[in-house]
């Protein structure tokens, strides 16, 4: 069905085209109906104005792969289920509820940067995407008594925006410091429903960023640094649930008793381990990359000296990831 910019391209060659003789007003009305047919083709429209992609449309997974293990350090755990969560989702083309990822740890592990890849993967503008929205507790949510206000302001964004592209992509940074019960709002969309009120939620992806449960992560991982076993050796199984226990029981959580999790709405606690010394120098290293300069070690090993690390005794993690590191190479 042509669009309202098709109709008038095709109402302007024919009013030109009226004054002509039979033979050339036949050839104007194949040119115009041809024209018109052009523009309505799909591929040529998307190349001007950015399109929700259709169920043809497969994320590249050599190239996620690729992005995730060269710039995502010190993460195996994250790479491994982001991957397999992503590419298996968008590969189903009958998905029987949304995505939803939960991504933890501490600041400067990488949840912010992996949330803006998956983006990048799903919608090629990525994060200025409009079929991608974040949300940050702290900005959009910031007062406690207007929580029934703000459930009822999130339920019609998310209806309107997934109306509008099935595979939007809805992002809430800071879910440590959102008001508990206010994520419960959007407990219909993440269920295992075919339609609400006409409309499909099946193919959205939801992905929810929080500090909430570093604390068990780093237990974890140091741990297993004390006992002489490689950090890659940590798996999923000894972290999920520890995870979702313990943020479901954080008042300080967003997730505090929260039905996503008491109804298994979450698919995957995605942990963020804390980043060693050598991680951070990886950082650096690709921060002074992406500012078009040569690397000097001897710059990399001053800033990442100039980091905190803890725990105090041993100094094995940076208590800030690499959150601060753009801004200390702005010395050097």
């Amino acid at each position: 069905m042509p669009q309202r910019g098709e109709l008038l391209v095709l109402v302007l060659v024919l009013r030109g085209a009226a004054a002509l003789e039979p033979i050339s007003l036949g050839i104007a009305i194949g040119a115009a109906s041809a024209l018109t047919g052009y523009l309505s083709y799909p591929r040529f429209y998307c190349g001007f104005v950015e399109c929700c992609p259709r169920d043809a449309d497969r994320p590249n997974a050599t190239a996620l792969k690729e992005v995730l293990d060269t710039k995502l350090y010190g993460q195996h755990l994250a790479k491994e289920v982001i991957l397999k969560a992503v590419v298996g989702f968008k590969n189903n083309t009958n998905p029987k509820k949304p995505l939803a990822l939960s991504l933890h740890g501490w600041a400067g592990t990488g949840k912010n940067y992996v949330s803006q890849i998956i983006a990048e993967n799903i919608h090629k503008q990525g994060l200025k995407s409009k079929f991608v929205h974040l949300f940050v507790s702290t900005l959009h949510f910031p007062h406690d008594q207007n929580v029934t206000q703000y459930k009822d302001q999130l339920q019609k964004w998310i209806r309107g925006n997934v109306s509008a592209c099935a595979s939007s992509v809805f992002i809430f940074d800071e879910m440590d410091k959102l008001h508990p019960g206010l994520i419960d709002a959007i407990k219909p969309f993440l269920d295992y429903y075919d339609q609400i009120d006409g409309v499909s939620y099946r193919k959205a992806i939801f992905i929810f960023l929080s500090n909430a449960g570093g604390d068990l992560i780093t237990k974890v991982a140091l741990d297993f640094w004390r006992n002489g076993k490689d950090r890659e050796q940590i798996l999923l199984k000894d972290l999920e649930q520890v995870l979702s226990l313990g943020v479901f029981n954080n008042k300080n959580s967003g997730f505090w008793h929260s039905g996503l999790i008491d109804k298994n709405l979450i698919d995957y606690f995605v942990p963020f381990l804390p980043l060693e010394y050598r991680h951070v120098k990886m950082c650096i290293r690709a921060e002074i990359q992406s500012r078009g300069n040569a690397i000097d070690e001897e710059v990399v090993k001053k800033v990442a000296d100039e980091m905190t690390f803890f725990p105090k005794g041993e100094r094995i993690y940076s208590d800030k990831g690499c959150k601060t590191v753009q801004a200390k190479l702005d010395f050097y």
